[in-house]
C-alpha cells in the first residue's frame, strides 16, 4: 500500500485504529482531560467496572474506578499531566461497582496527550484486571517462602513456628498449629482417623490482628465434638470454612467461637496434618482484616504448606505400639475412600468409638449398578472388629455373584451360622466362646439405567429417602430377623428413585448420637437435615455430623453412608432386540461397532466386535427368544446379552483338536471381567472392559 503524503491514507488508518481501540481490545481505556475527569471510554471499560459507559463520563477518574486509594491514583495522574513521563503497570487496588465486597488488583498506565503546539489535552488511561495473576504471583511467593523457610531445624516446635511466619500475613492473617502431645514427646504418631478429643499441644501461633488465644503456646487441650476440627481429624481431609451468624458449629465450641466472632473472622482452612496415614496434629488458618475470602486454589495451597510441613516433621513423628495397632485394624478393614462411581456421587462419615463393629460400603456391580451396605457386629474387642472384617470381605463376595438383596442376606446369615459354629467349638478357656456372635446389615442395590432401587435388611434400620424435590420419607423395608439366626427369612422392598435422590444409610449408634428418645425421633432429625438437597453432599455429610450430641469418648460408633442418585443419559446405553437367526449376530455387530465409534472408543472395537459375535451366537443357539443386545457406557463398557433361557453357560477348557468349546474362554479373555446375572425373565451375559479411546482397529 503506497503511502499518501497528503495525509488522507494516514487519517483514515487512525480512524480505524481508534475504532478497534474503544469498541474491540479487551484492555480498559479512559480518556481523560486536565481535570482528570472522563471524556470517553472503550466498550470494555463498563464490562471491567460494571456501570454503563455512560455512568462513566464526566466522573472523576478515582472515583469511576473505585480506587481504594483515590487520593494515591489522582496525585499519579497529575504527576504525568504536569511532567509527561509516562507511568507503566502500577499496581492499583479498587473495588468494581459490580462487585463491591471484593477487592480487585488493577494494573494501571498513564499518558499524557497534548496538541501540535505542546498545550496538553488530558491523558490516556489503561486498566488491566490482574487480581488472578496477582493472586498466583502471591501462592508462588508463600510456596518459594515455604521451601526456603519450612525445615531448617529438626525441632517440632521450630518448624510448626516457620509454618505460621510463612502463613502470615502474606496468606493469612492468623494461623496455629497444634500437633498431637504423643508427636512432641517423640513417641510415633498415630493413624487416622481420630476422634478429636486426644490432647494436642499448642505449638505454634501467630496473628497480624491480635486475635485472642483460647489456648497459649504450649497448653495442651482437646476439641469439642463435633467441630471442623474433629472432623478433619475424623476423615484426614481438610477443609473450607466461611464464618457467620447462621454457622452452627460454633455453639460446639464456645470459647473458640467467642474469640472468632470478636476477631471478626469470616473465613478459615482446618487442614490436618498427615503424613502417610498417621496424623501428627492440625492447622488452622483464619481471615478476618483481609477481606477477600478463601479460595478453593487457597485451600490447595494450604494442603500443600501442610503436606510440606508434615514431611519435615516426620523425623519427630513418634506413637505408642499399642495404639497403632488398633488403629491399623481399623484401616485396614473398613474402606478409605470412594472410587467414583457413575451410577451415585458416595460419601460417608465414620465415628470410630473405642471398639468397633460397625462397617460400611459402596460396591460396584455389573452393568453401572451400585451396591451400598451398612451393618453392625455385636460385642467389644478385637475379635468383634475381626469378625466385622470377615463378613465385610463376605458382602463383596458375594455381590459379585449378583444377587438380589434378600438372597444375598440369606447366604451372609449362613456365613454367620458357620463362624458362630466354630466360635463354640474353640477350647472352653477361652472367653470368646461363649460369646454370642450376631450381626445387623441393611444392603441396597441401585440400577442406574432404569433409576430401580431393592433393599432389605437384617434387623438394621431402614434407610431414609430424600427425594429430589426436599420432601423424605423413612422407607418401608421389612426388618428381618438378626444374622446369625437359624430360621432367618429375609424380604426385599423395590422401588424406583428418580435422579438426584438421596439414600442414607446409617447405624444405631448415629441415632443414638442425635440424643432422640425414639428411633422415629432420630430419624426425622436426620431428614431434616438432609432435605437441604441443593447443598454438595459432603456439606450434608458434616451437617448431619455437627448436629449429633458431643460426646468425648462415644460408647457406640455412629455410621453414615450417603448415596446422590444419578441416571444414565440415553448417550450411555444403547439397547437392540435381537431375531433368532444366525444372519442376525453380523447385524448385532455392526450395530455395536458403530456405537462405539459414535462414543469415540475406537479402542474397544476389535474386543467388542468378538465378544458380540460370541455372546448372540450362544444365545441365538442355545437361549430362547427373546434375544437383546445392550451396550452400557460407564466407568467401563458393559456388553450385555439377554435371553428368556435359565440355563447358564460354563466357561470350557477346548482341547486342541476339539472343533468347539472356546467361545467364553475367548471373551474371558478379552473382557475385564464378566458373569452371568439371573433375572425374572431369564439371565444376562455381561462382560466389561476399560474404556478405550484409539485409533480405530482393524474389524473382523
Amino acid at each position: 500500500m503506497a503511502p499518501n503524503h497528503s495525509g488522507e491514507l494516514g487519517g483514515e488508518v487512525d480512524a480505524a485504529l481508534l475504532d478497534v481501540l474503544f469498541t474491540q481490545t479487551p484492555v480498559a481505556l479512559l480518556i481523560v482531560d486536565a481535570e482528570l475527569r472522563i471524556q470517553r471510554v472503550n466498550t470494555a471499560s463498563g464490562g471491567m467496572h460494571g456501570t454503563t459507559i455512560e455512568g462513566l463520563v464526566g466522573q472523576p477518574v478515582a472515583k469511576a474506578i473505585n480506587a481504594t486509594d483515590p487520593e494515591g491514583v489522582e496525585a499519579m495522574a497529575r504527576a504525568v499531566l504536569n511532567s509527561g513521563v509516562p507511568v507503566f503497570d502500577r499496581l492499583v487496588p479498587g473495588r468494581p461497582t459490580a462487585e463491591p465486597d471484593t477487592e480487585h488488583i488493577y494494573s494501571i498506565s498513564v499518558f499524557r496527550l497534548q496538541d501540535g503546539n505542546g498545550d496538553v489535552l488530558g491523558a490516556v488511561i489503561s486498566l488491566i484486571d490482574v487480581t488472578e495473576r496477582e493472586q498466583r504471583q502471591a501462592r508462588g511467593a508463600v510456596r518459594d517462602a515455604a521451601r526456603k523457610k519450612i525445615g531448617s531445624s529438626l525441632d517440632v516446635i521450630t518448624t510448626c513456628c516457620e509454618l505460621t511466619d510463612v502463613a502470615v500475613p502474606d496468606f493469612a492473617d492468623t494461623a496455629m498449629v497444634d500437633v498431637l502431645d504423643t508427636v512432641i514427646r517423640g513417641n510415633e504418631p498415630p493413624l487416622g482417623p481420630l476422634f478429636g478429643d486426644e490432647p494436642i499441644q499448642r505449638a505454634a501461633f501467630k496473628s497480624a490482628t491480635g486475635l485472642t488465644q483460647v489456648y497459649a503456646v504450649g497448653d495442651t487441650s482437646k476439641f469439642p465434638y463435633p467441630t471442623p476440627y474433629t472432623q478433619s481429624l475424623n476423615d484426614l481431609e481438610p477443609r473450607l470454612i466461611t464464618l457467620d451468624e447462621t454457622t452452627s458449629w460454633l455453639a460446639a465450641d464456645p470459647e473458640r467461637g467467642r474469640a472468632l466472632r470478636e476477631a471478626g473472622v469470616h473465613g478459615m482452612i482446618v487442614a490436618p496434618v498427615v503424613l502417610r496415614g498417621t496424623v501428627l496434629g492440625i492447622t488452622c488458618f483464619y481471615r478476618s482484616a483481609r477481606p477477600a475470602p478463601f479460595t478453593a486454589d487457597d485451600l490447595l495451597l494450604a494442603s500443600e504448606l501442610v503436606a510440606f510441613t508434615a514431611v519435615c516433621l516426620d523425623n519427630a513423628r513418634r506413637f505408642t505400639r499399642e495404639h497403632t495397632i488398633a488403629l491399623t485394624l481399623q484401616r485396614h478393614l473398613l474402606p478409605q475412600g470412594h472410587a467414583f462411581q457413575g451410577a451415585a456421587e458416595v460419601t460417608h462419615f465414620h465415628r470410630p468409638a473405642e471398639v468397633s463393629g460397625g462397617w460400611f460400603d459402596a460396591i460396584p456391580l455389573s452393568s453401572g449398578r451400585l451396591a451400598l451396605t451398612v451393618g453392625d457386629v455385636a460385642g467389644r474387642g478385637i475379635h468383634t472388629a475381626t469378625t466385622m472384617g470377615q463378613l465385610r470381605a463376605a458382602i463383596n463376595a458375594l455381590a459379585a455373584l449378583d444377587l438380589d438383596p434378600d438372597e444375598l442376606l440369606a447366604r451372609l446369615n449362613d456365613t454367620v451360622i458357620r463362624l458362630a459354629a466354630e466360635r463354640s467349638a474353640l477350647p472352653p478357656a477361652d472367653p470368646l466362646r461363649d460369646e454370642p456372635l450376631t450381626a445387623t446389615c441393611a444392603y441396597v442395590v441401585y440400577d442406574p439405567t432404569t433409576g430401580d432401587c431393592t433393599m432389605a435388611c437384617a434387623d438394621h434400620p431402614p434407610p431414609v429417602l430424600v427425594h429430589p424435590d426436599g420432601t423424605s420419607e423413612n422407607l418401608e423395608v421389612p426388618r428381618g430377623p438378626s444374622l446369625g439366626d437359624e430360621q432367618a427369612p429375609f424380604a426385599a422392598a423395590r422401588m424406583r428413585l428418580p435422579p438426584g435422590s438421596i439414600l442414607a444409610l446409617y447405624n444405631d449408634g448415629l441415632l443414638k448420637a442425635y440424643g432422640a428418645t425414639s428411633l422415629e425421633t432420630a430419624q426425622n432429625r436426620l431428614r431434616q437435615v438432609l432435605s437441604y438437597r441443593d447443598r454438595p453432599l459432603n456439606e450434608l455429610r458434616d451437617e448431619a455430623v455437627y448436629s449429633v450430641q458431643a460426646v468425648r469418648r462415644p460408647e457406640e460408633e455412629a455410621v453414615l453412608l450417603l448415596a446422590r442418585t444419578r441416571i444414565f443419559g440415553e448417550d450411555q446405553v444403547t439397547t437392540w432386540a435381537v431375531p433368532s437367526h444366525p444372519e442376525e449376530v453380523a447385524r448385532a455387530r455392526d450395530r455395536a461397532v458403530r456405537q462405539l465409534e459414535d462414543w469415540n472408543l475406537t479402542g474397544n472395537v476389535l474386543a467388542t466386535e468378538i465378544i458380540v459375535s460370541e455372546l448372540v451366537t450362544n444365545a441365538i443357539r442355545y437361549g430362547t427368544s427373546p434375544v437383546r443386545l445392550r451396550l452400557i457406557k460407564d466407568r467401563v463398557l458393559t456388553c450385555e446379552v439377554s435371553d428368556a433361557s435359565p440355563a447358564a453357560p460354563h466357561l470350557r477348557h477346548a482341547r486342541t483338536f476339539d472343533e468347539s468349546g472356546r467361545g467364553l474362554f475367548i471373551v474371558a479373555q478379552l473382557a475385564q471381567q464378566w458373569g452371568t446375572r439371573y433375572t425374572s425373565s431369564g439371565k444376562i451375559i455381561w462382560t466389561e472392559q476399560p474404556l478405550s479411546p484409539g485409533p480405530v482397529q482393524q474389524s473382523m
